[in-house]
């Protein structure tokens, strides 16, 4: 993630929950709040009820590479908070990327490519 950085507190992330906005789809939920920095901040959150400490990181690697992989596509100044809901833990990678693009698209933070 070269543009941006991980939410680690648990105070920066009750503020997301506070203040942000939320958008759902099947497997995750997504807040977001501006930051008003340079930088967007994620922060990816799945609980235990989700499954063991294998799945939850396996979920987490999968959300955090597809983010990575299209975080060019993503405005700048944000914080985002993933939530795994129980239904992706048998998800594949594409289908993570789908679905964060989709939220993505939900809350209009995505860059528009009609600019070329």
């Amino acid at each position: 993630m070269k543009f941006s950085e991980s939410l680690k507190k648990r105070s920066c992330f009750q503020n997301v929950y506070r203040n942000g906005k939320s958008y759902a789809n099947r497997f995750y939920v997504m807040y977001v709040l501006e930051n008003n920095l340079a930088r967007n901040r994620l922060g990816i959150s799945v609980s235990k009820k989700v499954g063991n400490s294998v799945i939850r990181h396996h979920i987490t690697r999968l959300v955090r590479e597809a983010y990575r992989l299209q975080e060019e596509m993503f405005n700048s100044g944000l914080d985002i908070v993933i939530i795994a809901r129980m239904p992706a833990k048998n998800v594949s990678y594409k289908e993570t990327e789908k679905a964060i693009l989709h939220l993505g698209n939900l809350h209009h933070i995505l860059k528009n490519d009609t600019e070329c």
